[in-house]
């Protein structure tokens, strides 16, 4: 199969468009914020139709309960269930079908190097078919995995090759990418950034009172919120050691946990935590997301290791201040002492922008921020830069 790609000045605008993600009823944001770019896409004109998978994970691989959701399907979309990650014969099928959508471009989602073969076969296979004549856009979350695994770089360079150009919601990410290109590329002209939009489909906040009875909450305590999957690179354990030195701070803790429990249990329990970390572990569905925001007074993103993070552009949807770390592409995203704090990834470090957000009672301000920061993060700019 040849893979020249179709040289971008002889690429019409797209009319038609396939996604190709995790989709409904899929769980989880790269689902969520591939439901909202199709909406978006969708609004500026286009026709748009997402290929999800009806295997994603074995579930040998999947740390966490289910892979599904009980939320309802999305309005106005159209989901084709059909890409299995494990199965060849299946990715052979499936690109020939894309093919047959006839489109002007896919948008291919890659987060994780496991999923490399799969997308990087359907996508050959696909072009082979309308004589390579579709362009191909990656849209990469991440390329070099937080937790590495055999197999990563050879598997995220067959994905790599097989696509025109790139669009990157963290500037690590697009210097990662470099590595995997032939030497002939022009980078520049083919990896271009644009920040993860905000996402807006949550709802409209709760009075900060009523979010916190809905969650039996204390009232009138600072209150910080870890919000997410719990995995080692996202500091979870950072942030606890940090409360330990922030004696009249609460925390809340709400989601699914990918890891052993015990360990961060050990931390809560023999350093007396228990009355200020209040634990919602299981999987947080969309209709209940805004009631933790709404209930907290500061987001706090421990994370040791990042690219970007769909949890600080909830935050600034609900325009609440962060504490992200230094790490990835975090720093892009929250401007240190206008939109939250920036620290190194280290419990005192995390303490004292807690204790400096509560004791000088930054809340007004930084929320004001917030607001202003928010305007940089719009689908419009994700789908100009796609689509550019």
């Amino acid at each position: 199969m040849s893979n020249v790609p179709l040289p971008m000045s002889n690429v019409p605008r797209p009319h038609k468009i396939v996604i190709i993600s995790p989709a409904h009823p899929l769980r989880g944001g790269i689902a969520a914020s591939s439901e909202r770019l199709a909406l978006a896409l969708q609004d500026a004109g286009h026709e748009v139709v997402i290929y999800s998978f009806s295997l994603q994970y074995p579930a040998f691989l999947f740390p966490g309960k289910t892979q599904l959701t009980d939320d309802p399907a999305p309005k106005n979309l159209q989901i084709k269930t059909r890409l299995n990650s494990v199965n060849p014969l299946n990715w052979l099928l499936v690109g020939r079908q894309i093919a047959r959508e006839n489109p002007g471009q896919i948008i291919v989602r890659f987060w994780l190097p496991f999923m490399g073969p799969s997308l990087g076969t359907v996508l050959r296979v696909a072009r082979f078919f309308v004589r390579n004549k579709i362009r191909v856009t990656g849209l990469v979350d991440n390329i070099v995995p937080h937790e590495k695994r055999f197999g990563d770089r050879p598997f995220a360079r067959w994905f790599v090759r097989a696509c025109d150009d790139f669009v990157v919601m963290s500037k690590s990410v697009g210097a990662e990418i470099r590595s995997f290109l032939p030497a002939s590329k022009n980078v520049e002209s083919v990896v271009r950034f644009a920040p993860h939009p905000i996402y807006d489909t949550y709802g409209e906040s709760l009075e900060k009172k009523e979010a916190r009875q809905l969650l039996n909450l204390p009232e009138s305590v600072p209150l910080v919120l870890f919000f997410g999957f719990i995995r080692k690179y996202k500091g979870l354990d950072l942030l606890l050691e940090a409360l330990i030195q922030t004696p009249d701070i609460h925390a809340v803790v709400a989601g699914e946990c990918y890891e052993d429990w015990d360990f961060y249990q050990k931390i809560i329990r023999e350093n007396g935590l228990s009355e200020r970390v209040h634990l919602f572990t299981d999987f947080i569905p969309a209709e209940q997301v805004r009631v933790f925001f709404s209930a907290s007074d500061l987001v706090v993103q421990p994370y040791k290791s990042a690219t970007q993070s769909g949890i600080s552009q909830i935050a600034y949807h609900f325009e609440k201040p962060m504490v992200v770390t230094n790490v990835g592409g975090l720093p892009e995203i929250v401007t240190q002492g206008v939109s939250g704090y920036v620290v190194d990834p280290d419990p005192i470090a995390i303490a004292g922008a807690m204790r400096d957000f509560f004791e000088n009672d930054r809340e007004k301000a930084m929320q004001e921020g917030v607001r202003l920061e928010k305007q940089r993060f719009s689908w419009e700019h994700l789908v100009a830069q796609l689509l550019g």
